[in-house]
């Protein structure tokens, strides 16, 4: 019976401690994100998640859907590091921070452009796919994911925030 018990404690201890440090760290810096979309007035009324890789980026200039802005930020909205897409894809609405991992593991911020169904690092050149709700990378220039963001859809308004 204690060599059992032993055992188990030694397995315990293994896998505790052959756990530590496995976290996944974005290149991307934490910078507060802080977003509210109705979808139920104005020109949001069309952001649904039926429509299929739609999307609203949201930035220090405002709102941009359909080639444009349609409302400025207020002043208790924040937009992260490079910028916050929301997008329908394949799983309904994901969020994530447009700064390109790749550009900013080096340094700089370059916000990634959305054009369907991918985000465009206009330096690098990587895109990452939005579609499949994941923004992964298609040309292996970058390693990660752009960095997701927490969505939550209530009573027709999405709010997106930072992970922790």
């Amino acid at each position: 019976m204690r060599k059992w018990a032993t055992g188990i404690i030694v397995a315990i201890t293994l896998v505790l401690t052959s756990c530590e440090n496995t976290s996944f760290r974005s290149s991307v810096p934490v910078y507060p994100v802080r977003v509210i979309i109705d979808t139920r007035v104005g020109a949001f009324v069309h952001f649904q998640p039926t429509v299929l890789n739609s999307h609203i980026v949201v930035n220090r200039n405002g709102f941009f859907m359909d080639g444009k802005y349609v409302l400025p930020v207020t002043a208790v909205d924040a937009w992260g590091y490079g910028g916050v897409v929301a997008y329908v894809g394949l799983n309904g609405y994901c969020a994530f921070d447009l700064a390109c991992p790749y550009c900013a593991g080096r340094g700089s911020c370059h916000p990634c452009e959305v054009s369907e169904p991918f985000a465009v690092c206009p330096f690098c050149g990587e895109e990452y796919d939005l579609g499949s709700g994941l923004a992964m990378p298609q040309h292996g220039i970058s390693h990660e994911t752009l960095r997701p963001l927490n969505i939550f859809s209530s009573d027709g308004k999405l709010t997106i925030t930072q992970r922790q």
